[in-house]
């Protein structure tokens, strides 16, 4: 049918400018009619979504009033005279239990609470003060502050469970799979919606004052199943004559995306039957819960399209724990809309068949010249032998076609012309840009190679100075040192019993000796670290703390500054003790000469996880210069006068033979914060420096 109007337009000239005539009417009038249509498909549908926007309005606020009207009744009862009566301090608290229990049943079955109880101003039970393992709620210090306080909160089915062993029985839901709902492996949903409200019970007080709080009045109620909850808040938004007829208007009410109370049907044909534990679609959850939006358009509920309206539902703590529902079916909306496209259609038919009975009467008189031309412009380009063969019209305009076939070959030959020169530039470009990415990768590692090459032989020159150096150094003190030793021991041995009161000074000065050789030698260490590995053993950084006190108590009571210590490590680490008590010393001397007089010098030490024990060194002195901070473990680096520029080049590197991690935190005007990373003496490898990083964050670095 198709092909047959095609080759009767295509065959005459007639028929052609028949249709030209014809096509304004064929293309303005269903034009004109779909777009009125269209605009009045989009006004009404926005009207729509107008309309579910304000019933949403109205179902928010008509939730929030059912919560402040359970408190209201809540208030009712907390300041009734007869419960006052029954909380009558003149009676045994077995008696005020029995009265107060026949109130909070009286409540519970009179005003729809599922659960109703009496704790004291810290939330346990009234008269078990040891009883607090009830939900640990804000609410309680809202309701101190502000009087009165009422939210929503989502409770576990083993807090449900000990306010009441019945209650996990109401929420327990088995979780339905639902088309265009995001995957989940949950199978049930075992957690409650709680209305939860708490109001103060005061003691009588005067007229002009409040009286001071004896108790919370505490009240429940479960949104899980509770389906007059959902059928009053339907009433309230979708009163009779509000929506089309045939039209359902529904609520729901969602913990996080599972519907757990609803009055939406599973199958639009058994309206009894709920969509109880079926969820929402992604999409929908990902716009209001994740992004915290409203949706407001149509939506695929269950099993039918409704024009829907969903926000987000707050807990208590401001978190997202939950949706509100308001919306009608579609159906009926939609069926008016086609009743309306039936009627336009017709109109349009109407208005062709007229139009193409005037166009044959009018076009009959103006396609007689028109035709005559075609036939002699035919007969004069019969004979050429041109690119037509394929065009079955044979008129003027398929003359005009032919012309232009020979025109288009040209330009298609020149096309490809353009086309082949471009591919070869466009291959040698290629070829040059590998050529020079392949150099410029070349000079980048002999770059890298150069720098490494550079800082190495940098570190090679500053060991064999810092080896010429510390061997004459350890030759020419050890033998004073040695000198020391000696007259110490006959000095002890000459005063006999009466060196006993100077015995810890004596000890002191031939420690001190003593350090000064493990001085010496650990620079000899740290210039030939390969001659100088010591066993390693477990070091109690405690013992090391404690030690070094006694060595640098005097330079801490000479400016003044107060210790804080905080040591809280039981784990052994692997190391050595005089070695790790030398790196001790020289953080905080460091310290000590950074900090003002009247400072303070904290140290701490803490055990992290299974990887070792962390030693923090931190001060509140003038703290270390940016430009500074990459350099103060560079060897013959100082930043004073008096230093040598050894000591923490040598603590890191005594720090290094054992696998011991320094990190260093600083700021101008503030202080400084040494972290110390010691490998744990079982031998266990420490993960790596991000997870020292994180390390750092926690404990406040930098």
């Amino acid at each position: 049918m198709i092909m047959r109007l095609y080759a009767l337009i295509t065959r005459s000239l007639r028929h052609k400018m028949l249709f030209l005539v014809l096509f304004p009417v064929l293309i303005v009038m269903p034009t004109v009619i779909g777009m009125a249509y269209l605009w009045s498909n989009d006004l009404s549908y926005r009207q729509l979504l107008m309309k579910v926007n304000g019933d949403l309005s109205v179902a928010h606020e008509a939730f929030l009033r059912a919560q402040q009207d359970y408190l209201a009744r809540l208030g009712l009862m907390a300041e009734s005279h007869s419960f006052h009566l029954a909380l009558d301090e003149g009676l045994t608290p077995e008696q005020q239990k029995q009265k107060v229990g026949r109130h909070l049943q009286e409540l519970r079955t009179n005003e729809g609470f599922d659960f109703v109880y009496l704790v004291d101003p810290r939330g346990c039970d009234y008269w078990d003060r040891t009883f607090c393992a009830r939900k640990d709620s804000p609410l309680l210090q809202q309701a101190e502050k502000l009087g009165a306080a009422t939210g929503v909160e989502i409770f576990s089915r083993d807090e449900l469970a000990a306010i009441n062993p019945a209650l996990p029985q109401k929420i327990y839901l088995p979780l339905i799979p639902t088309p265009r709902a995001k995957p989940t492996e949950r199978l049930i949903e075992d957690r409650g919606m709680v209305l939860h409200s708490y109001y103060p019970v005061r003691d009588e007080a005067g007229q002009d004052e409040a009286g001071k709080i004896r108790a919370y009045l505490v009240g429940g109620v479960l949104v899980n199943r509770d389906f007059g909850f959902v059928d009053r808040l339907r009433d309230i938004v979708y009163s009779k004559g509000s929506l089309a007829e045939d039209s359902l208007g529904t609520i729901t009410v969602f913990l996080e995306d599972v519907r757990i109370n609803t009055n939406v049907p599973r199958q639009l044909e058994v309206p009894s039957q709920r969509a109880l534990g079926t969820r929402v679609s992604e999409e929908v959850r990902n716009r209001v819960l994740e992004q915290g939006e409203r949706w407001i358009d149509r939506a695929f509920v269950v099993s039918e399209w409704y024009i829907s309206a969903y926000e987000a539902i707050t807990d208590v703590r401001g978190e997202r724990v939950g949706m509100l529902y308001a919306g009608f079916l579609e159906a009926p909306f939609k069926d008016i809309y086609l009743e309306g496209l039936k009627k336009l259609l017709l109109l349009f038919v109407a208005v062709t068949l007229l139009s193409v009975v005037l166009a044959m009467l009018v076009a009959r008189s103006i396609f007689r010249p028109i035709e005559a031309m075609a036939k002699v412009i035919t007969r004069i380009q019969k004979g050429d032998d041109l690119r037509i063969g394929w065009i079955k019209a044979e008129d003027e305009v398929a003359a005009l076609a032919q012309q232009f076939d020979v025109m288009l070959d040209q330009l298609q030959e020149q096309r490809d012309q353009i086309q082949s020169a471009a591919d070869d530039l466009e291959r040698k470009v290629e070829e040059r840009t590998v050529q020079l990415r392949n150099r410029t990768d070349d000079l980048e590692r002999n770059i890298a190679l150069l720098n490494h090459t550079r800082e190495q032989l940098v570190v090679r020159e500053k060991l064999a100075a810092i080896g010429e150096l510390t061997a004459g150094i350890a030759h020419e003190i050890n033998n004073p040192t040695a000198v020391i030793l000696g007259n110490m021991d006959l000095m002890i041995d000459e005063l006999g019993e009466q060196a006993g009161p100077i015995k810890r000074e004596t000890d002191l000065v031939i420690q001190q000796v003593y350090r000064i050789r493990a001085i010496i030698n650990n620079l000899l260490q740290y210039s030939r670290p390969s001659d100088y590995q010591n066993q390693a053993i477990p070091v109690d950084i405690n013992r090391v703390v404690s030690d070094t006190l006694v060595l640098v108590q005097h330079d801490l009571e000479r400016k003044k500054i107060s210790l804080a210590l905080d040591l809280r490590s039981t784990r052994p680490v692997e190391g050595n003790h005089q070695q790790f008590q030398q790196v001790l010393i020289n953080l905080v001397v460091n310290a000590v000469h950074a900090t003002v007089a009247g400072g303070q010098i904290t140290l701490r030490s803490r055990n992290w996880r299974d990887q070792g024990v962390l030693l923090v060194v931190r001060d509140n002195g003038c703290g270390i210069p940016d430009d500074v901070l990459p350099r103060i473990f560079d060897p013959f680096y100082t930043g004073t006068n008096s230093g040598t520029g050894l000591g923490l080049s040598v603590s890191y590197g005594i720090l290094q033979r054992y696998q011991a991690k320094i990190e260093v935190r600083s700021r101008p005007g503030i202080g400084s914060c040494f972290y110390i990373w010691f490998q744990p003496a079982e031998g266990k490898v420490i993960e790596g420096i991000d997870d020292f990083d994180i390390l750092l964050e926690r404990e406040g670095g930098g």
